[in-house]
């Protein structure tokens, strides 16, 4: 795969996708995001690919947001627009059947925040910075980060940082969920490689349901969110995956998941 805007790099079934415009703090611009949608579509498909990294070049920057030149032609029309392909790509990515993990090694604000929201899992340097600045421009986020960063932080933190443009910073975030984890900044796309590459170990299709049984706990009643739980445990009991997983816990041995 071969990009003008991202550099993607693939070990041991763990793809690195890295932004990379550091002139411009890795913003993201309409080919940016194409490229993105095109790398995670490129992705859902691949078999040799069990998880997914995404972060940004350079120390500074994981995304600074999107292109504001871009964003200054807006108007009504084209700003719905633009709203929703943004939606479009991100939901791509938390909809994607295998694990992404937000690597955070900077600034996070604006569509950088809504990118990492979208992400299953964010690890962040101690060096990053997340906000959702948008009212300072005159608009809302508009790729995501009303919905996703309520439901992740609560309504009450979501709104402080949406309506006062705050910047909050790695500690913060850890604090109040919006990060999983904060790291050094030396050991952050290790951390982040070795967890993929744990994820990376388990059934596939276990970790395929399991992302599609926990995005229904945000869309749904529990009622029906526990009755789509039961729907893919049964589904994982249909699988060779999970014939081997218990056969090798019974056996006492690593168990060798294949997919099926």
């Amino acid at each position: 795969m071969s990009y003008q805007t991202l550099r993607v790099d693939v070990r041991n079934r763990v793809a690195t996708v890295v932004i990379s415009r550091p002139e411009k703090l890795n913003a993201l611009n309409a080919l940016a995001k194409e490229e993105l949608r095109d790398c995670v579509l490129s992705m859902a498909g691949n078999e040799e690919i069990a998880a997914v990294i995404i972060t940004g070049a350079g120390e500074k920057s994981f995304v600074a947001g999107t292109d504001i030149a871009e964003l200054a032609e807006l108007d009504g029309a084209a700003g719905k627009r633009f709203a929703e392909r943004g939606q479009e790509i991100f939901n791509l990515i938390e909809r994607l059947d295998k694990p992404v993990i937000a690597a955070v090694n900077g600034y996070a604000l604006g569509g950088g925040c809504e990118l990492a929201l979208a992400c299953h899992l964010r690890l962040a340097s101690e060096k990053a910075r997340f906000g959702q600045p948008e009212v300072q421009l005159g608009v809302i986020p508009g790729y995501g980060g009303t919905q996703r960063l309520a439901r992740l932080v609560g309504r009450g933190r979501a709104l402080e940082m949406i309506l006062t443009g705050a910047q909050v910073d790695a500690e913060e975030a850890y604090h109040i969920g919006l990060v999983n984890r904060v790291v050094p900044a030396g050991e952050l796309l290790a951390r982040a490689q070795a967890m993929a590459e744990q994820i990376a170990s388990m059934a596939p299709r276990a970790l395929a349901f399991a992302l599609r049984a926990v995005a229904a706990a945000g869309e749904t009643t529990l009622g029906e969110g526990l009755r789509r739980e039961a729907e893919l445990f049964g589904s994982c009991c249909d699988t060779e995956d999970f014939r081997e997983g218990t056969a090798a816990f019974l056996q006492k041995r690593k168990p060798v998941f294949r997919g099926r």
